[in-house]
């Protein structure tokens, strides 16, 4: 009797140990995060002469429609999320990748950590929902939408000529470009770099590796 109980305690120890997952930061965790957000730090900065020439294009051909370049400024959290697969992940990235920008010189100034806080909140979000358990493309798209939301409302509000002051249909359209483009470039996208970046072997360290070789 008392075997068996030994037992059955020892299947359900092992069983809670196999299901129960460990949130709590590592050190690896937090130098990833930081290397995380210098390098998507420098993508955002190369993207403010590529992303900031289409955004003006595409505005010019029809008010709003430059949402459409956004999502790559958009794209720190969704990578931190799918990386590390923390609370407060999604976060730091983005905030570290807009320091970043910021520092190295653009046009927005402080303004831009402002807006890197508000979309790593988004996406934040977007994980937590999911307990911090989903984390395949669905997951990653959702994530950049969260965040291009969260991108549109503190831009509805925040600036010297917020957006609540424009057209409906301006709003409108905006809306609807920031979330095609958070969904694809930030989270389609931002997915397929870190099953790229997996299957280097440079996540062996993380969940996200380990997938990867399982899958191989």
């Amino acid at each position: 009797m008392s075997t068996s109980a030994s037992t059955s305690a020892s299947v359900t120890e092992a069983g809670t140990a196999r299901t129960t997952r460990n949130l709590r930061w590592r050190v690896v965790d937090i130098v990833v995060a930081a290397v995380l957000g210098v390098a998507i730090g420098l993508l955002f900065w190369a993207w403010n002469v590529v992303g900031g020439a289409w955004f003006g294009a595409a505005d010019a051909l029809t008010p709003g429609l430059g949402g459409i370049a956004v999502g790559i400024w958009l794209i720190g959290g969704v990578i931190g999320g799918l990386v590390i697969r923390k609370p407060g992940a999604a976060l730091v990235v983005e905030v570290v990748a807009a320091i970043v920008s910021m520092l190295i010189g653009n046009v927005w100034g402080v303004s831009t950590v402002l807006s890197g806080l508000v979309q790593g909140l988004g996406a934040e979000l977007i994980f937590a929902l999911f307990f911090y358990r989903r984390f395949g493309v669905v997951a990653a798209a959702l994530a950049g939408i969260g965040a291009a939301v969260a991108a549109w409302v503190f831009e509805m509000f925040y600036g010297s000529s917020p957006n609540f002051l424009k057209s409906v249909e301006f709003n409108a359209i905006y809306l609807g470009t920031l979330v095609v483009s958070g969904a694809v470039l930030a989270g389609v996208v931002g997915w397929m770099l870190v099953r790229a970046l997996a299957a280097t072997g440079a996540l062996s360290r993380f969940a996200a590796g380990r997938e990867s070789r399982q899958e191989v």
